[in-house]
């Protein structure tokens, strides 16, 4: 740029000699030399300054990361406490409509078994207790050697070899009688 105003001004100064022209050109020639300079000089400042604008702006980056990932981390932590409490909601409604199943289910299953005739648990706990007391009782009188009074005896246990044989002696007729009168005693 220099060079084509010297050019120009030299130009100028070969086709009219005048003072005038010339101290024109020497003006336009020196406010380009100083245009160039300042060019040259903002260049240069900029280049220094550059790297202290290019680490004070990635600074400020590093600060304005800082605070956006602190907010991102703090909204994340919200979603995350209200997704564990819609969960939490959302379980235990879902428990509860299971135990509610599992009730209806119970006693639908309940019910088909004891019209099956199928005993319940409960029944079956109370056989078991009364499978215990039959039981003590057995050992209880097994220990005192199995004796029993008269009156607890059965009408079977009564009949002797003695009678047996008179029974056998007798004719079908007389056996008849004796097993009606046997049949009525036993009745009455």
């Amino acid at each position: 740029m220099v060079k084509k105003l010297k050019q120009m001004a030299d130009k100028q100064a070969g086709a009219s000699n005048t003072l005038f022209d010339r101290a024109l050109a020497s003006s336009v020639k020196e406010s380009a030399q100083q245009i160039w300079l300042a060019g040259m000089g903002a260049f240069s400042k900029a280049q220094e300054e550059g790297g202290k604008v290019f680490d004070a702006l990635v600074k400020d980056g590093v600060n304005l990361q800082r605070k956006t990932q602190a907010a991102a981390e703090e909204k994340f932590g919200e979603v995350t406490n209200r997704m564990t409490n819609m969960a939490g909601d959302v379980g235990a409604k879902a428990g509860q409509h299971w135990d509610k199943l599992e009730t209806i289910f119970e006693e639908r299953v309940a019910r088909s078994m004891k019209r099956l005739g199928v005993p319940s648990a409960k029944d079956m706990a109370a056989l078991q207790q009364r499978i215990d007391a039959l039981s003590a009782e057995v050992a209880r009188l097994a220990k005192t050697g199995g004796a029993t009074s008269k009156a607890g005896r059965s009408p079977k246990a009564s009949v002797t070899p003695a009678k047996k044989a008179s029974a056998a002696r007798k004719t079908p007729a007389k056996r008849r009688t004796a097993a009606k009168k046997s049949a009525a005693a036993s009745g009455a």
